[in-house]
């Protein structure tokens, strides 16, 4: 999975952010978007939503609404935040020391039976 590492604690997420409400910004539109000012040399090709969680997070309490997309990429992946991420890879999300949120979303998709895990 594309995972990038956060600056200020090393800990790795998987990319995206918050949709722009007031700009009517839709989950598709957040994900360019995130991907185009996180990873501006990875080109992503059709992707299609794979998955929709919602709920609680089970390590901050706070309440969350994430989409989980598939898609077919190519490119580098050259760092475009440099003061929020310092890195980005293909890693195995069991074998990584995550953020609480991104934690909450790979054992949602376990719960769920849309991922494994290993």
């Amino acid at each position: 999975m594309l995972l990038v590492r956060r600056r200020k604690d090393k800990r790795w997420m998987f990319p995206g952010g918050k949709r722009k409400p007031l700009l009517k910004e839709s989950a598709r539109a957040c994900l360019r978007r995130e991907l185009r000012e996180e990873l501006p040399k990875l080109k992503v090709g059709r992707f299609r939503r794979w998955k929709s969680l919602s709920g609680r997070n089970r390590y901050s309490s706070r309440p969350m609404s994430d989409a989980v997309f598939l898609a077919k990429a190519v490119g580098s992946l050259r760092i475009g935040a440099p003061k929020e991420i310092d890195r980005a890879a293909w890693r195995n999300p069991w074998k990584t020391r995550l953020t609480p949120t991104s934690k909450h979303i790979r054992d949602k998709l376990v719960s769920t039976g849309h991922l494994k895990k290993r």
